[in-house]
């Protein structure tokens, strides 16, 4: 998909936010959800939306809704350093498919990184275990300042 277009009310991210599709929740405030990726690049990978937008991507957001959603990204973020102790964090966030969107709701993946182990690939990596999601959810949710 191209950085232009209509938002999918269908799409996976929107289902979750409706209660449609199950996630495993690290946090939510009135502005953000974040809960872990089914198919993580790396142990911890994290995604957060905004509650409230149907922009496809950051060129379409309204600057009222950035503000709060990388508070809640760097909320995230800290809460996923402390819970899992990486070496480093990745936090990144991709425009159009050239890009390597896949999910067009607005989303940043947080994805800690440690010396010596290398990032799976981002979408082409196996589902993970939802009670080993689960679990991760739990750890980093209790670092949540």
């Amino acid at each position: 998909m191209s950085l232009d277009g209509t938002y999918d009310n269908g799409n996976i991210f929107a289902k979750i936010l409706r209660g449609e599709m199950p996630s495993a929740r690290v946090f939510e405030d009135s502005h953000v959800y974040a809960f872990m990726d089914v198919f993580p690049q790396a142990r911890g990978h994290t995604l957060v939306i905004p509650k409230h937008s149907t922009a496809r991507n950051l060129l379409e957001e309204d600057p009222a809704v950035l503000g709060p959603l990388i508070l809640g990204v760097q909320r995230v973020t800290r809460a996923v350093r402390a819970a899992l102790n990486p070496d480093g964090v990745v936090v990144t966030q991709f425009n159009g498919a050239p890009a390597g969107q896949t999910i067009y709701h607005l989303h940043f993946h947080i994805i800690p990184r440690w010396e010596g182990q290398a990032l799976g690939r981002h979408g082409e990596g196996g589902m993970a275990d939802p009670t080993e999601l689960k679990a991760l959810a739990d750890q980093i949710a209790a670092h949540i300042a």
